[in-house]
């Protein structure tokens, strides 16, 4: 199988390896420096070199602001069977622009960010497939999926969101008021320490990502659930509530069993 890589990005990178000694692999990235370490690929740098090799597949890699833009520079040099698919962690405008683009899609979203994954062992990492996504594309992620041992979940545009609002909504907002009061510690605590490898790992990650991963709209109902359960653990401490606190300790052991 052709297949197109737009962008060399970590996760562009990452496929690119994965796929280049099963299948003739290209890679499109405008900017020469970011391929210096792609190997066994074809690189490109301008849009209409993309014609000539005439992908099967393309696998959006690009930044998320840039993914539909990235796409509508790509679409006038593919043929028309080429199935284009993505890997974005927010689906919010891309249904509709898949129902309006005339090509066959598969939009897929790997649950592992190289910023914490270790993308070498990914047997305990998730992955999701949009279910509205063309047969045989989602076939082909199916079995790339599978052969890296990822647990795979299939969901519609719809739930993909739900479930991004809750997975990463709730630990971005989190990670992000602890970083918001974080003082300066000589003596940190494990604890502290480990928080604070995830907020350095967070905050690493593209701004605009952060952004749209929080701006989805059915994040403020996750955040408004911290807000609820902060105002009853301040209660509890304000109160020195022994018994309450011991209750409260017990019911969260139970939430994450």
């Amino acid at each position: 199988m052709k297949i197109l890589i737009l962008g060399s990005g970590k996760m562009g990178s990452f496929f690119t390896d994965l796929l280049s000694f099963e299948h003739e692999v290209a890679v499109l990235e405008s900017n020469p420096q970011r391929m210096r370490f792609i190997y066994n690929a074809l690189r490109m740098q301008k849009p209409d070199e993309i014609a000539a090799f005439a992908p099967d597949l393309v696998i959006n890699c690009v930044t998320l602001n840039q993914t539909i833009n990235a796409f509508l520079a790509a679409i006038p040099y593919l043929p028309p069977r080429c199935i284009i698919s993505d890997i974005a962690s927010v689906k919010t405008n891309l249904q509709t622009f898949y129902l309006s683009c005339g090509f066959p899609f598969v939009s897929t979203h790997p649950m592992f960010g190289p910023t914490f994954a270790n993308l070498g062992n990914l047997e305990k990492e998730n992955t999701i497939i949009i279910s509205e996504g063309d047969y045989l594309g989602k076939v082909f992620f199916k079995d790339l999926y599978a052969r890296l041992n990822l647990n795979i979940f299939e969901y519609s545009f719809e739930e993909h969101d739900r479930v991004v609002a809750y997975s990463l909504g709730i630990p971005f907002a989190s990670t992000l008021v602890f970083a918001a009061i974080m003082k300066h510690q000589d003596a940190p605590g494990t604890t502290f320490r480990r928080h604070m490898k995830i907020a350095r790992g967070l905050l690493s990650e593209d701004d605009y990502l952060l952004t749209e991963i929080l701006f989805n709209p059915r994040t403020p109902k996750q955040i408004e659930r911290i807000q609820e359960e902060l105002l009853k653990l301040q209660e509890i401490i304000e109160n020195k509530d022994s018994s309450a606190m011991k209750n409260y300790l017990s019911n969260i052991r139970k939430n994450i069993e």
